[in-house]
């Protein structure tokens, strides 16, 4: 009997490690993508199969989001413009894509997936994921994740490109800026209301030069009259 009873105590274990196995939640896109390493992606496509697609690069973290109708359907790492060659920050729109692309540039490099968003040839493409910022300027991504990239979006697509770290610099620029103005509008305050006094200091002097040539005007008649 006790036999039996360890047996159904370890049966319900089971039973219930099971259960919590089949409702723990997989990892979303968002939480994966803090997950990965150099060269890898999530891609889950079908948390939403309908809706605008919007692509999010953040420099920062070198990673892109893609969002479709709003949800974050794919994340991977990226490498982005090295020190000096640095890939632009702000908003864009896929302006050219090609399958199999060669750079016109520097040595024919092979561009595989090519989706180009500057006049300057700045694009998204295949190729070699160091870990850290590599490139002239593209941004680099791993060569499956560029392919499935391609075949969702179009000619249009948004891609918006932000780096946290530069607009933390711009940040403190424009407090620093503001901080200046305010302490500049405080001596440029203190300096008209020191003139204002002045004003009427030299105003009230003026006045007293009158009363006091008045007075010996007067004094200088009486006495003339005596």
């Amino acid at each position: 009997m006790k036999r039996l009873i360890e047996l159904g105590f370890l049966a319900c274990l089971t039973a219930a490690g099971h259960a919590y196995a089949g409702t723990r939640e997989k990892p979303t896109v968002m939480e994966s993508a803090d997950r990965l390493g150099p060269g890898q992606f999530v891609w889950s496509p079908d948390a939403v199969s309908t809706g605008p697609v919007l692509l999010v690069i953040d420099l920062t973290r070198q990673r892109v989001l893609v969002y479709r109708g709003g949800v974050p359907v794919a994340a991977s790492t990226i490498s982005s413009g090295s020190k000096g060659r640095e890939t632009p920050i702000g908003e864009f729109t896929i302006l050219q894509k090609e399958v199999v692309h060669r750079s016109r540039t520097y040595d024919d490099a092979p561009m595989p997936y090519m989706q180009r968003l500057t006049e300057k040839g700045v694009a998204m493409h295949g190729g070699n994921l160091p870990g850290y910022p590599a490139s002239h300027g593209c941004i680099r991504l791993p060569r499956a994740f560029a392919k499935l990239l391609y075949g969702v979006t179009d000619l249009g697509t948004p891609v918006v490109i932000t780096d946290a770290e530069q607009e933390q610099r711009v940040a403190e620029y424009q407090a620093a800026v503001e901080d200046v103005a305010q302490k500049l509008a405080g001596l440029h305050a203190d300096a008209e209301r020191a003139l204002a006094e002045s004003h009427r200091a030299m105003a009230e002097h003026e006045e007293a030069l009158k009363q006091h040539d008045a007075k010996l005007a007067k004094y200088k008649s009486e006495v003339a009259s005596k």
